[in-house]
Formats: C-alpha cells, sequence, structure tokens
C-alpha cells in the first residue's frame, strides 16, 4: 500500500470491498426483486412494471409493482399468483428483502425440488400450492423458521416423509399438504396453534397424532389412517401375526430358490439351456410414460377464448374466465369430487370455483340443459348457481362464497383455546333452515329421485348471520354412476346397501343423520367408506345410548345455550331418529319431518302438555324420565 496516498483515495475501493462482501449493504429492494425476476420464465407482460426505470416497489404503504406488498415502504410480501410461471424461486436473492414475511406462487408451473425457504427465517405465510413441485422434503427443510404460521403445499407431487419440522414450527396453524405423495407416518404435531392440517389423498399410514384428532375427518381421506376422528385402529397383535407369517413365508421361497439354483448348476444338461443368447423379439420395446394432472390455473389459461363461463342466472353482474384465475386464489379443500377455491373477483366479490373431474360421461348439451335448470332455483337456503365451464374431461362450477365456512367445519374442525362452539339456538336456526331447503327441492326437482342426494354437514354452508345454504345438490344425475355410488351420501343409506335402490325417502334419511351429527357433534364415520355405507354408526350409537339408560351423554358437550331447552332438544333427537329409520315404510315423510321441525323452539314450554307427540304410535313427551320406548327404532331390516 501506498502510504503517501491521503486515506480518502481508497474510500472507493473499501466500498466496492464491502459491496461484495455483503450485497445488501448497497442494493436497493428494486434491485433486489429485478434480480429475482431474471430467474423467471413464462411472466409475458403481466411484471412489466418491474423495471428500474419507474418508480420502486413501495412508495409508503402503496406498492407500485405487481405482486408486491408493501409496509412502511419496504417489501412486506411477494404475491404472484395464476400467472403461469416457470422457472426457479431464488430464495438466495429473496432472503435479501429484510422485511419479507409473505410469499405466495400459488396456482403457477413451476418444478423440481422444494426450494431452501428455511434460509427465510422471518417468513410467517407461505403459499406454494397448486404447481408441480417434486420429490422428498429434507426432513430439516423447515428448521429455524419460528414465525412460520401457515404453509399451503397442496396439489404438487412431493413425495417420501412429511419433515419432522414441521411439527417443531412455534406458531404454525394451518398446514394443506392435500394431494400429494407424502407417505409413511404423520409425525407427532403437538402445537397447539393448530387450527386445520389438511392432508387428504397422499400415501400416508398409521394413527392420526392426538394433536391432530378434532380435525375434519376428510382432512385424512385417501391414505390408510386410522384413529380419531377416523374409525379406532386395529390391533397391531394382528399385524405381528402378519409380518411373521409373511417373514417365514418368504424365508422358505428363499431357501426353495437356493436348492433349485444348486440343483440347476449341478445337471450340465439344465445348465447349458440357461447359457444360451436370448432371441429378442423385434417391437416388443413399449416406453410407458406418466402422465401427470395438470393442477394449475394455467391449464385453462392455455385452452384461449374457447375456455368461457356460461352463466345461469340473468341478474348476476357477467365476468370472464380469466377473470377468475388471474383473481387472489384460497384452496378452500378437496372432497369427493374435486378442489374448491375462492377467488376474489375485480369487484370485490368472493366467489367459489368447485372442479368437477367424475361427470365425463356426460354429454355437452344434456350437462348444460341440468346447469341451466339448476340455475333457476332461489331460495333463502340453497346456493345458488351462478355459472359453469364444461370440458369433457372436467368441469367447473361457479357460486358465491358463503363467508361463515361449512357446518362440518363448526361442529368437528379443532377450535382456538376459549372460542365456543355452535349454541343450541344457532344449531336449531340451521336445521329449519336445511329442512326448508330440502323441501325447496323436493318441490322444484321433483321428476327426481335424490333431489339432493348429498346432503351431509361439509355441503351445508353458512353465511354471515349463520343462515344455512344446501349445496352439491341434484347433481346426480350428471356425476358419473361408479363415482357416485363410491362416494355419495344418498348410496350410504340401509336401502341402497340392502336393496341396491334409493327414493325420495333417502334423503329423509340423510337429513336424520344430519340432525343427529348436529345434536351430537360426532361424525357419520360410515361416510368415510368408500361404497356401500353399511349400518348407520352415528344412529346405532344414538339408540344404544337410549337403550341403556338415558343421560346427558348424547349431546354435544361444546353445545352452549341448552338451558331450558333440553324438552326441545329432546324433540329434535326424536325427529332424527324418525328420519333415519332403518325400515323406509316407519321412516317419515319429508312434509311431516319439516312440520315437527317449524313446531321446535329454543326454550321448552312452561306446560308439560305442550310437548308434541311424534311417530305412527302416538308416544308423548312429558315431564316424566325418558324411557328406552321414547325413542324406539329400528337400526336393521
Amino acid at each position: 500500500m501506498d502510504r503517501s496516498k491521503p486515506c480518502y483515495f481508497w474510500l472507493p475501493l473499501l466500498f466496492t470491498l464491502a459491496c461484495f462482501m455483503g450485497p445488501t449493504w448497497c442494493q436497493t429492494e428494486a434491485e433486489i426483486l429485478l434480480k429475482f425476476k431474471t430467474f423467471l420464465t413464462n411472466y409475458g407482460p403481466q411484471l412489466d412494471d418491474w423495471n428500474a426505470s419507474g418508480p420502486g416497489p413501495c412508495s409508503g404503504d402503496d406498492p407500485n409493482w405487481t405482486g408486491i406488498r408493501c409496509s412502511n415502504g419496504s417489501v412486506f410480501g411477494i404475491k404472484l399468483e395464476n400467472m403461469g410461471l416457470e422457472g426457479m424461486i431464488d430464495v438466495d436473492t429473496l432472503k435479501r428483502l429484510k422485511l419479507l414475511r409473505t410469499v405466495s406462487f400459488m396456482n403457477n408451473s413451476f418444478t423440481g425440488p422444494f426450494p431452501d425457504l428455511n434460509k427465510l427465517v422471518y417468513l410467517r405465510v407461505l403459499y406454494l400450492a397448486n404447481n408441480s413441485f417434486s420429490g422428498p422434503i429434507r426432513d430439516d427443510g423447515f428448521a429455524g423458521m419460528k414465525a412460520l404460521q401457515k404453509v399451503f403445499l397442496g396439489w404438487n407431487n412431493f413425495s417420501g416423509l412429511i419433515p419432522r419440522s414441521l411439527a417443531t414450527l412455534p406458531k404454525l396453524s394451518v398446514l394443506s399438504l392435500e394431494w400429494n405423495r407424502f407417505e409413511g407416518r404423520i409425525p407427532d404435531f403437538k402445537q397447539d396453534s393448530l387450527t386445520l392440517v389438511n392432508l387428504a389423498h397422499n400415501n400416508l399410514y398409521g394413527p392420526i397424532p392426538y394433536r391432530l384428532s378434532n380435525m375434519n375427518p376428510s382432512f385424512f381421506a385417501g391414505n390408510n389412517l386410522c384413529g380419531r376422528p377416523l374409525p379406532q385402529c386395529k390391533s397391531s397383535r394382528r399385524k405381528r401375526t402378519i409380518i411373521i407369517i409373511t417373514v417365514v413365508a418368504c424365508t422358505l421361497v428363499i431357501i426353495s430358490l437356493i436348492a433349485a439354483v444348486h440343483y440347476i448348476l449341478k445337471d450340465p444338461t439344465i445348465a447349458s439351456q440357461f447359457n444360451r443368447p436370448e432371441k429378442k423379439k423385434p417391437g416388443n420395446n413399449v416406453t410407458v410414460g406418466k402422465v401427470s394432472e395438470d393442477k394449475s390455473a394455467n391449464y385453462y389459461k392455455k385452452l384461449g377464448e374457447n375456455a368461457r363461463l356460461h352463466f345461469v342466472r340473468d341478474e348476476r353482474e357477467r365476468f370472464e374466465l380469466q377473470d377468475l384465475l388471474r383473481a387472489s386464489a384460497e384452496v378452500l379443500g378437496s372432497g369427493s369430487f374435486g378442489s374448491s377455491y375462492k377467488a376474489v373477483i375485480s369487484n370485490g366479490r368472493a366467489m367459489v370455483v368447485k372442479r368437477f373431474k367424475q361427470m365425463n360421461k356426460v354429454g355437452k348439451e344434456e350437462f348444460r340443459e341440468h346447469m341451466a335448470r339448476l340455475g333457476r332455483l332461489s331460495h333463502p337456503n340453497v346456493l345458488s348457481l351462478v355459472a359453469f365451464h364444461y370440458r369433457r374431461e372436467e368441469k367447473l362450477l361457479v357460486s358465491d362464497f358463503a363467508p361463515n365456512g361449512s357446518l362440518a367445519s363448526h361442529l368437528h374442525s379443532r377450535r382456538a383455546p376459549g372460542k365456543p362452539g355452535l349454541d343450541w339456538p344457532t344449531r336449531l336456526k340451521i336445521i329449519k333452515g336445511v329442512a326448508k331447503g330440502l323441501a325447496y327441492l323436493y318441490n322444484e326437482l321433483s321428476n327426481l329421485t335424490l333431489p339432493h342426494g348429498h346432503l351431509k354437514s361439509s355441503n351445508v354452508l353458512l353465511d354471515y348471520t349463520f343462515e344455512p345454504l344446501l349445496a352439491d345438490y341434484g347433481l346426480i344425475p350428471v356425476v358419473n354412476k361408479d363415482h357416485a355410488h363410491q362416494f355419495m351420501v344418498a348410496y350410504k343409506s340401509p336401502e341402497f346397501s340392502q336393496h341396491d335402490r334409493t327414493s325420495w325417502k333417502t334423503d329423509v334419511w340423510s337429513l336424520g343423520i344430519l340432525i343427529l351429527e348436529l345434536l351430537t357433534g360426532k361424525f357419520p364415520a360410515n361416510y368415510l367408506k368408500q361404497g356401500k355405507g353399511g349400518n348407520t354408526d352415528l344412529a346405532t350409537w344414538v339408540n344404544s345410548v337410549v337403550r341403556e339408560e338415558w343421560t346427558g351423554e348424547v349431546f354435544d358437550k361444546d353445545m352452549k345455550g341448552t338451558r331450558n331447552g333440553e324438552g326441545e332438544m329432546l324433540k329434535l333427537l326424536k325427529i332424527g331418529m324418525c328420519c333415519c329409520e332403518w325400515n323406509m315404510e316407519k321412516r317419515w315423510e319429508l312434509k311431516e319431518a319439516l312440520e315437527k321441525i317449524e313446531e321446535l323452539k329454543d326454550r321448552d314450554s312452561d306446560n308439560a302438555e305442550d310437548y308434541s307427540s311424534y311417530g305412527s304410535e302416538g308416544e308423548v313427551y312429558t315431564s316424566r324420565a325418558v324411557t328406552e320406548e321414547d325413542f324406539s327404532f329400528s337400526v336393521q331390516g
């Protein structure tokens, strides 16, 4: 070093060296994001405002660049959804954004392994659902992310074990891993903060951890799991027996093979036959490639002008399918038909898009006519169909968003500490609305044997005032028959299980099971079985309780506001049992059930004589103790 030169002569060199050793000292957020953009492909004009010539990404709390969320003049979040993006998510560049807390790249076309996102140690929310990521995630893939609260990785091709580091995140509240290829056992989640863990449709097996036992049973469908909220695990002794038998059998086979090989090698005549060159037959080389399901919104964008929505309601404001695909999307869940998404369109209205893949045997005109008929339905307790999109491979049905979710989520999802369950007046309001909506469907779809066909708690949605809205109704004519028989509630009924037939009273049976579920808080376990439902587990349990000796054990302990309402609750319980009567001849008609439900009140009458009579044999409720005769009904044919 030339000591004769003044110290300020070396400042540019020192500054350059500092930038080389620590780039964040000299890079702006705009420069960081522009470098991140260079790793992306297929973004088209959507990121044109990401440029160095215009204003920076944030000015105050107002973002200037597409998909950027700002706080106090700094980048707080990145939300690049429904853009068909490909390329690489460069985490090393993103980690230079010191205030970055939320990241969403949902509904794009990213491929390859899971990015090293645990470098973003301050991240709170991560959305990577509906891409084509694949391969295993390292066990420590989420290590150190102590602020992470929500993780959405559903609808990808991830495989291997679920990373145990997820089970150690102290603030994790929502985890969505459905429709991947995760395998093995579920890690032992112990966070009190968990409110939703969706592991449906993977390759998982074994018992469900205790901390997840209060989740919705549908969150574990499509695996080989057991234990609450699913049926109880079978004895491990049987498994040990099977393992021992398998080991012994394999040992005997191996010994036999060794003996055979030894015999062949000793006999020169036989051995010579194995030394002859094999003659290859021409034309036998066939390569079978894997066809992966395209689950990203970009799949529909490639359809171009043919990808149109058909509106079935004249009074509704029109929008295009592309408006839905460009909107901010949230995965609501996946059921027996497909997945559901919430999309907020440009006018601020929230819509729900449901994808149906089990309708490919329906012709275009037949489907359009049936959807038009459903679109003409209008009732306060029936969720209105707004529009649909037809393709032979799958269909989209668009309806309004119900802000309070489903009845199933309120009955069966784990609640935050101190948050009460549905009280008795609210539950009564819900079942009254359900009965009215079902009666309307019976009147308007009178030519259908099953006007609803899929009545269950997850298909009862709730609006702002907890008014119920029936969903997924009237679909049996357009659903593939085999799939309907496997999954739809009507085909879990006793009459279909025993005689392969349904009737107008089948929806009444579903209503009865729904009433028992509403009152007991217990999920009908037979709904989880594919194919015929067999005996109605929930109805059988209720019947066994009242036959042994009446106790308050039958009612949901989380149901508040029951004081002075026990008599009315008992009446509704009896209505439910009369509706799910095994013998169809004794089962009530819907009209009779609706009349009895309408008579119910929040509170008991002061006069015991006001209690209504029930059933064909005229049993009457009084102030006396409840006995077996009050609830007698058949659960066997």
